[in-house]
């Protein structure tokens, strides 16, 4: 009947160290945490591996690695491209 269940999609924030995901939106009408966002350079389409998750977050990109906090992290949703 049930074909099993794959979440494709997911917080930031709760990713595992060495998933690999797609940067789909950021969902915060809280305009800092935005700016950030921005200025980190993490808009829609940006491919990236977790590299840490404890006390940051820290993903690697093409550019480089960068270091998230928490809080902003819990507001970018992304799409994982390994399971």
């Amino acid at each position: 009947m049930f074909n099993g269940f794959n979440v494709t999609g997911s917080s930031l924030e709760l990713l595992k160290i060495g998933e690999q995901g797609i940067i789909q939106f950021c969902n915060t009408q809280d305009e800092k945490i935005l700016n950030q966002v921005i200025s980190l350079g993490l808009t829609p389409g940006t491919y990236f591996t977790v590299e840490q998750q404890f006390p940051n977050v820290v993903i690697n990109l093409r550019q480089g690695r960068i270091k998230i906090s928490k809080e902003i992290a819990r507001n970018i949703y992304v799409r994982i491209v390994n399971r």
